[in-house]
């Protein structure tokens, strides 16, 4: 398999991201929702404060994406939050870890974050499993979390400490 390479997103990789999120696989398991627009998608990856968002690239094609969000009030500035999808074709390829390491990394080393928090559906078993892997932990459930093809489903909140 080819290197995987991550790297901060650049306007050019807006339409692949936003093509990944709209694969029915992916955004079964995220918080999106069918159909997102291009300007939906420019508009959230313009820059903005505490917003670092990566891509994970195969042979210069966008594979995955993880959005790591700092937060910005002064008391939880230790805190951030992430986001991450990888295109379907690239699923059980190592794409997930390399971003998870990535974002791992800069919020240990570089962004003085010392917990970094998500939330996962309760049956997505996989995801769940790459989270363990890298040290989060489930430290509660919301039940009726969110709503997904007409049904609540349930999350798990789980978190990472340095």
């Amino acid at each position: 398999m080819s290197e995987i390479v991550i790297r901060h997103a650049e306007p050019k990789d807006y339409d692949a991201i936003r093509q990944i999120h709209a694969q029915p696989e992916v955004y079964h398991n995220t918080l999106q929702v069918p159909h997102p627009s291009e300007q939906m998608w420019h508009d959230r990856l313009t820059d903005q404060p505490g917003i670092k968002q990566l891509v994970a690239c195969i042979d210069d094609t966008v594979a995955g994406h993880l959005c790591i969000a700092v937060a910005q009030r002064p008391r939880r500035s230790h805190v951030a939050d992430f986001g991450i999808c990888v295109g379907v074709q690239w699923h059980n390829r190592g794409v997930a870890s390399a971003l998870i390491r990535t974002m791992i990394d800069m919020c240990d080393n570089w962004l003085r974050v010392d917990r970094i928090e998500l939330t996962v559906f309760v049956d997505n078993e996989p995801a769940i499993a790459v989270y363990k892997k890298h040290g989060f932990e489930i430290e509660g459930t919301g039940r009726r979390y969110a709503l997904r093809n007409g049904e609540y489903v349930d999350a798990y909140y789980m978190a990472r400490m340095k």
